[in-house]
């Protein structure tokens, strides 16, 4: 048999070019196996990570046992392109569950001379209503809209910010495996840099995609499209984490044909179910028995 990670190079020479990130800066790159050509706008490169990257934050523990005698849930060799959200799924939901509930709450008590309760009575349904658009998502939106500098917000508790249990081994084992690998985030690329820079996995990753980059969230159908456009990939051979079920089922809904959901996104909150979804407590589920 053909060692898995030249079948896979071999399946997506001519799918791709590597190693971009979109919304930094206007170029025009050809990729391997096509013509040369104008790409979409803000189309960029990032660095290659050639070896295990450095990490500058904590990586949570599973909060039980771990079995090492597990079911593969993913069978890698009919994945070419994994696409990967970002909060809630790399990274623990938690930090942004802090900021939004109880941070944001409390320095708006403090600006408005209210108490806490008053001031989630005050911003928690504004925010909810909001679910769901890209607005919902936006930094800029929320510092307008509430009077105070959210971007600041995340900076007074980027202590928070944290990997979930074997994302480093997972990403490692995809690159490893040849597997395109590609961050899909809502997240604004203010918060997606500044995580990024956090965590130090941003070199894991072929192409990073804000949905602020198309104007349209994850939880369109449009979206994929658009990602499509500009990140060439094949949806029936196409891997998508995600611990949003609205997403999937936008995915889903668009033609990726795998898809995954996160179990347990906050390591605090409590655990989801997915209905139609299979989900995954952590990712090493989906890493082959050493």
């Amino acid at each position: 048999m053909r060692p898995p990670t030249d079948m896979n190079r071999a399946r997506r020479a001519n799918l791709r070019p590597r190693n971009r990130d979109i919304g930094q800066e206007n170029t025009s790159i050809p990729a391997r196996g096509r013509k040369a050509g104008p790409l979409p706008p803000s189309y960029g490169r990032r660095p290659r990570c050639r070896f295990r990257c450095a990490l500058t934050v904590p990586i949570l523990a599973l909060s039980g046992p771990e079995v090492s005698t597990r079911k593969l849930m993913v069978d890698w060799e009919l994945i070419d392109t994994v696409l990967l959200d970002m909060d809630g799924t790399l990274l623990d939901l938690y930090f942004d569950s802090y900021l939004w509930k109880e941070h944001l709450p409390r320095r708006y008590a403090e600006r408005h001379a209210l108490d806490i309760e008053a001031a989630k009575r005050a911003v928690g349904p504004r925010i909810r209503a909001r679910e769901g658009t890209l607005q919902w998502y936006c930094l800029d939106h929320w510092t307008a809209e509430l009077g105070i500098d959210i971007s600041a917000l995340e900076l007074e508790v980027a202590h928070l910010i944290a990997l979930r249990p074997h994302v480093p081994d997972f990403l490692q084992f995809l690159r490893n495996r040849g597997i395109a690998v590609v961050l899909t985030t809502n997240a604004h690329r203010r918060s997606l840099s500044h995580k990024l820079d956090r965590t130090g996995i941003g070199a894991f990753f072929d192409h990073i995609v804000s949905s602020h980059d198309f104007g349209v969230p994850k939880e369109q159908t449009a979206f994929w499209g658009r990602l499509l456009s500009a990140v060439p990939y094949a949806p029936d051979r196409t891997l998508l984490v995600d611990d949003n079920p609205a997403v999937l089922r936008s995915a889903r809904d668009f033609g990726i044909r795998h898809l995954l959901a996160i179990r347990m996104p906050d390591s605090r909150g409590q655990p989801r179910t997915h209905g139609d979804f299979a989900s995954v407590d952590s990712f090493l589920d989906l890493l082959p028995p050493a």
